[in-house]
């Protein structure tokens, strides 16, 4: 078979079917910094982790794989220049946890695991070094590698072991080292937080660590307090009887008919009525009438879209999931919305009179990639989650005023749905001191870590490597699997 390579004995890659899409090449063409990039072809690449030598699988083995994969034998690693964008070094995909599930369920138990790559190829010679970098202007640098040799793929299936953790040592050298992990790590600490923990952390005689900081910047981030919200405030010099966030509040205290929880939950809770749900019970699936009530939840993912917009939105989706889930004691989240507002579009065969020169950080997208990207994201979310989106918006406004300019420079991405709760599971228990705790989930890294404390920030104040790092990154296949497990626990 001309289309499979073997890396090392139970290691092999496969190619797979050429990609078709003239609009998909010409996207990757347009991106790739190559001076013949209209030559550059794509197609996708299969590495495959054996348990067996490959020289023992059998011919009607390799035809199964090669099906299941939608490879071709018509295709040959004949390339003279090519390089390879996979799943970073050491970790394993959510797609790779999902399609190697699949091969074994089909009977092929020979492959351990299966990742997937993309593979483009040159007839022409292209130096090592103009490879790389075209690479790199295409990969997903905290989740993909660049690659330029076959044989350093069998590095996919390595294991790496996490890094320690680092002390920040103010014993001796006081308050320097906390102000530079500060910026170091981007937590977005002022001056009278970075005191605090420096007093916290003297009297207890020990040093932080940096996991520790990273913690506490993310449950402090204003994020997740609301600092500013929360704040005392004044107008023309007369102090403010509500804060925002009590003015926010207010709707609820003076018309709180048919809410059962709000602001105290992941997610709020409105008094429902009797349903027919249908559900597995005792291995068999069956109509059963319950009191259910329903679970309401909007959010934003501003900073995440703003800095990468597909992800951004996708994790701003996959987040008010995970959010409708975990109300009470366990919810099933059902239909989904998303919402954008950008700065103008800027069409580029269609400007308008009133469209103005864009003036933005460079690190930030532009409206149209932010239009382009982001709601495809937010929707692949809520498809391979398994819960439709059945509303949005979307509006643009930017306005300039003699220095004044207004606009969705940091857009608003909003994110919300509804759900059923059980009547009985509404209200969480109280956990028992000594307890068990189980973590669902596939592993962080170090992706999306920071998320709060870069949201922080004024855009365009931290370091643009950071603020892509704060981002993350969408886990549908995960998600959905840990919703089937508050599913079939809260069904029993």
């Amino acid at each position: 078979m001309n289309s499979i390579i073997e890396v090392s004995p139970k290691i092999i890659a496969i190619l797979g079917a050429v990609n078709d899409s003239e609009f998909k090449l010409n996207q990757l063409r347009q991106s790739i910094q190559l001076e013949n990039e209209e030559d550059i072809g794509f197609q996708e690449i299969y590495f495959c982790l054996l348990n067996k030598d490959f020289s023992k699988v059998t011919k009607k083995e390799s035809q199964e794989l090669f099906g299941l994969l939608n490879a071709s034998d018509n295709q040959s690693f004949s390339a003279i220049s090519f390089f390879l964008i996979t799943p970073r070094i050491g970790t394993i995909s959510p797609w790779s946890s999902k399609a190697t599930e699949i091969l074994k369920n089909c009977g092929l138990s020979f492959v351990d695991r299966v990742e997937k790559g993309q593979y483009f190829s040159s007839s022409k010679k292209i130096k090592s070094q103009d490879l790389k970098l075209a690479g790199i202007s295409l990969a997903d640098r905290m989740t993909q590698d660049v690659i330029l040799n076959l044989n350093d793929a069998a590095n996919l299936f390595s294991d790496l072991q996490p890094s320690p953790v680092r002390d920040i040592d103010i014993s001796s050298q006081q308050l320097l080292p906390l102000q530079q992990a500060n910026l170091e790590f981007g937590l977005a600490l002022n001056e009278e937080e970075i005191l605090y923990l420096f007093d916290s952390y003297s009297k207890t005689n020990k040093d932080p660590t940096d996991a520790e900081l990273m913690m506490f910047a993310q449950a402090n981030s204003e994020h997740c307090r609301h600092k500013i919200f929360n704040a005392s405030w004044t107008i023309d010099g007369n102090s403010q009887p509500k804060s925002l966030f009590d003015m926010i509040r207010n709707t609820h205290i003076n018309y709180s008919e048919g809410v059962i929880s709000a602001y105290e939950d992941n997610a709020a809770i409105l008094s429902g009525n009797k349903a027919e749900r249908f559900y597995p019970r005792d291995g068999k699936y069956s109509s059963h009438e319950e009191d259910v009530d329903l679970v309401i939840k909007v959010e934003t993912h501003n900073h995440p879209t703003a800095i990468s917009p597909f992800s951004g939105a996708s994790t701003g989706s996959g987040g008010e999931i995970r959010d409708e889930g975990a109300t009470g004691i366990g919810a099933k989240p059902k239909a989904g919305l998303t919402g954008f507002s950008v700065s103008n579009l800027r069409l580029p065969s269609l400007k308008e009179r009133w469209e103005i020169d864009e003036d933005k950080p460079d690190r930030i997208a532009s409206p149209l990639e932010i239009m382009i990207d982001a709601p495809i994201g937010a929707a692949s979310f809520n498809n391979e989650f398994g819960r439709p989106n059945i509303l949005g918006y979307f509006r643009t406004y930017e306005a300039k005023t003699n220095d004044i300019h207004f606009g969705y420079h940091k857009p608003i991405m909003l994110a919300g749905g509804l759900g059923n709760i059980k009547k009985e599971h509404v209200f969480k228990k109280k956990v028992p001191v000594g307890s068990k705790l189980v973590v669902l989930g596939g592993p962080a890294m170090l992706i999306g870590l920071g998320g709060g404390s870069a949201s922080s920030l004024s855009s365009g104040e931290g370091d643009t490597d950071l603020d892509f790092a704060s981002v993350q990154r969408e886990n549908p296949e995960m998600e959905r699997r840990c919703q089937e497990v508050l599913d079939r626990w809260s069904q029993e």
